[in-house]
């Protein structure tokens, strides 16, 4: 492990998170919101400061990343990202301790969308810009942002790709992993500029359209209002933030192929197809079971259900209505969708639908094995054999993805919170969802849990956006072995 190669990254990394404060810094400006703009100001440039002092210190010499080099750049580069990130917060006074703000700002980096602040509506523009600009960097990636945009890094730029991004196979779409980084970003940022016109032209402000819509493509979740996309009480912004965030959960390199004329690449993907066909039925069985005990109007029941099964499936954290006041039934089938998530290499968090349909067929080959024990039966996704490493990856993954929950889980009651509203928390922040059930529901936040407790579950949202392997790996001592 080289320290050098290791800080040259991470300090551009760094760096890069104090630039990008620059644009809320303008908006705080515009507004004359006198305060946050100092608070602004001076956070970019301790943080660039910070960032460039790491990229100084590792000299002139041009380094290829290995891959434990590439975790490692991974996981310190999204945690400083995190913590600097919570500087604004913090010096312009939005949160009276570092943790509340370093809370909030992981969650939003990691696209969780889990709050603490209890008044969002009493915070300067320009502070609620960045809250939401943080979750859409955070979406695709500030690791793939720098591989497209910043090649003068000099490092093996698949080792970082690998690490960073969401799914087990990640995909490239062109020989260069800058190439493929940079064709990724375009479809983001399409999706975002066209969600902004589809909200600006039903009448929502036009401030309120860019946050909305830099939380929706990242399946992020913060909004500008106490009340989240409920209180606009609008059928018009529902349905277009539905429609984007199930095109946030699919692979977005599905919408790269559909652009570039393969319009069938959807039907032909298998976990496309059982994405898809979880969303309609469960969508449907919600409706069905809200409609009469608590909608009366059964369209009002789709409504409803179509946007909280969206939104907790693609793991956005959306709320519209206050889902604990829905039958039992109703409940489980969100928190079942805690745990599934939205598509490999999509912006979603949770294990992905990739990995669940794999783990099923996994049991059931070994099921049908204990009938016919000399049987030779791949697992198979659409008709591709899918290899053993890769099986035993998802395995292995799931395993760690249970046991990470059900430890801390318990260190939460341990702490004094109830027992569904620890295992909620964790769930929700391991699972990048943002609210839960209990005392951190849809009406509800973070705010009242223990500051221990809430550090745990910032290291929670870090293991689930980085996919449990590259946080996890740095605890093994052999990782830092030469």
């Amino acid at each position: 492990m080289r320290a050098r190669a290791i800080a040259r990254v991470v300090g551009v990394l760094t760096a890069f998170t104090g630039l990008a404060m620059l644009l809320p810094l303008v908006v705080s400006l515009l507004h004359s919101e006198n305060r946050s703009a100092k608070a602004l100001l001076l956070s970019c440039g301790i943080t660039m400061g910070a960032g460039g002092g790491m990229y100084l210190s590792s000299g002139r010499e041009r380094y290829i990343l290995s891959h434990r080099e590439g975790m490692a750049v991974v996981a310190l580069g999204w945690a400083l990202a995190g913590l600097f990130g919570g500087l604004p917060f913090y010096i312009g006074e939005v949160f009276p301790s570092f943790t509340d703000a370093a809370f909030e700002s992981i969650s939003g980096f990691t696209t969780t969308g889990s709050s603490v602040l209890t008044d969002i509506e009493s915070v300067d523009r320009g502070m609620l810009l960045w809250r939401s600009f943080i979750q859409w960097l955070g979406g695709m990636g500030i690791i793939v942002l720098s591989l497209a945009v910043l090649p003068f890094l000099g490092v093996g730029g698949m080792q970082l790709y690998k690490a960073e991004v969401p799914s087990p196979v990640p995909d490239k779409l062109t020989p260069r992993i800058r190439e493929t980084a940079a064709l990724l970003w375009k479809v983001y940022i399409l999706f975002t500029a066209l969600q902004v016109l589809l909200l600006s032209a039903g009448g929502m402000d036009l401030f309120e359209s860019v946050c909305h819509s830099f939380t929706t493509m990242p399946t992020g979740g913060f909004s500008t209002r106490n009340a989240s996309v409920g209180e606009f009480e609008s059928a018009y912004f529902e349905w277009v933030i539905v429609a984007f965030m199930a095109l946030a959960g699919v692979n977005f390199t599905l919408h790269y192929r559909a652009l570039t004329g393969n319009p069938r690449s959807f039907t032909k993907d298998p976990e496309c197809r059982v994405y898809l066909a979880l969303l309609a039925g469960l969508t449907l069985l919600v409706a069905l079971d809200t409609h009469g005990p608590v909608y009366q109007s059964f369209g009002k029941a789709l409504r409803y259900a179509a946007f909280q099964v969206t939104s907790i499936l693609t793991t956005t954290g959306y709320a519209t209505a206050d889902y604990e006041k829905w039958p039992a039934f109703s409940q489980l089938i969100l928190m079942l969708c805690m745990f599934v998530g939205a598509s490999a290499g999509s912006t979603g968090g949770a294990m992905k639908v990739l990995r669940v349909v794999l783990v099923a067929k996994y049991c059931y080959r070994e099921l049908f094995r204990l009938i016919h024990p000399r049987v030779v039966m791949p697992v198979k996704l659409g008709k591709k054999a899918v290899p053993e490493e890769v099986l035993h990856g998802v395995m292995g993954f799931f395993a760690l993805y249970m046991g990470v929950f059900a430890v801390s889980g318990v260190i939460l009651c341990l702490m004094g919170v109830d027992l569904v509203t620890s295992l909620a928390a964790v769930a929700a922040t391991m699972g990048n969802i943002g609210p839960g059930i209990g005392d951190v529901g849809p009406m509800e936040n973070f705010a009242h849990i223990p500051a221990a407790g809430k550090w745990l579950l910032m290291w929670c949202m870090l293991l689930g956006r980085l996919e449990i392997y590259t946080i996890i790996i740095l605890l093994v001592p052999e990782f830092w072995r030469k």
